[in-house]
């Protein structure tokens, strides 16, 4: 056995990078692990098979890699883009030449997210508008005013309400609307709560992998975490951050609502801003220690 002592400097590099790449592939696939553990649990809760998922995984990786080669100044070929991947070159050519489907919305853009923030917005400002005429009698707010300047008038107020009163975030009597929520979560539409869950925990993550990788500009991302108290207290202090966040949520709404009417028409920028909490009985929760994910062919 030779002796690692007796090792050219080379050679012993050589080995120390590999034993380096190889430490942090066990890292990053233990953190993969732990992001991916609750869209897996998603996924079989409807039904989603590994066929699906592994498809939807093999199209997001070459998307992904074409975009760090862009980012490069370079637009890759399908062998660059194989290399990267670790596909071969029929799955990369596969998913180059298919056209992509959307098939969920994008929540920032619907029009009633919108006309519920500006609403929220002004009731926090004034709590008379909770109730409004959903057409003007005379010179007064109404619905229908605020549906057109959320929408741009690109959507009918009255399109814009059925939807709301119908994801029973607004209660619709004789002439009047009235507000029924505190903020647009949509529990009464499967698709539009995934088009959040999506956006949102894309966001989030995009943030944190972003500062991983060590962001010129870091975006803030923090948490606050306890353990070893009860569940009554964590559903106390869950409270305690939903009143925080109300107050919060109105004074970033009214900045960003300030921000989009001075900007230019032709400004791209886009921020998302959010705040999460979650708590579990963690008796039996632990994750096994075979279930933790080891880089493969680790030098010994």
């Amino acid at each position: 056995m030779t002796n690692t002592a007796h090792k050219k400097p080379a050679l012993r590099k050589r080995e120390g990078l590999a034993q380096l790449r190889n430490g942090q592939l066990a890292w990053v696939l233990a953190a993969c692990a732990r992001v991916l553990r609750p869209l897996v649990r998603l996924c079989l809760a409807f039904g989603v098979k590994h066929a699906q998922l592994e498809t939807l995984l093999r199209d997001i990786m070459v998307d992904e890699a074409r975009r760090a080669w862009v980012e490069k100044g370079v637009e890759p070929n399908i062998s660059q883009l194989s290399v990267t991947t670790g596909l071969n070159r029929k799955a990369v050519t596969l998913k180059v030449r298919a056209v992509a489907e959307e098939h969920l919305p994008h929540s920032e853009m619907s029009a009633e997210s919108k006309t519920i923030t500006l609403w929220l917005q002004a009731y926090a400002d004034n709590p008379a508008l909770k109730s409004l005429p959903i057409v003007p009698e005379r010179e007064e707010p109404s619905f229908e005013a605020l549906a057109r300047f959320a929408s741009r008038g690109n959507v009918h107020h009255r399109t814009i309400l059925e939807e709301l009163v119908r994801l029973k975030m607004v209660k619709e009597s004789g002439d009047r609307a009235e507000l029924a929520t505190s903020s647009f979560v949509p529990a009464n539409d499967q698709q539009k709560m995934l088009a959040f869950l999506g956006d949102n925990t894309r966001d989030h993550l995009l943030a944190a992998v972003s500062n991983t990788l060590g962001a010129k500009h870091p975006f803030l991302e923090r948490s606050v975490f306890a353990g070893g108290i009860t569940t009554a207290d964590c559903v106390r202090i869950q409270q305690f951050v939903r009143e925080r966040w109300n107050e919060l949520h109105h004074a970033i709404t009214h900045e960003m609502t300030s921000a989009y009417d001075a900007a230019d028409k032709d400004a791209t920028g886009r921020i998302r801003v959010g705040i999460y909490t979650y708590y579990e009985d963690a008796a039996g929760e632990a994750e096994s220690p075979a279930s933790e994910v080891k880089a493969p062919g680790k030098i010994q």
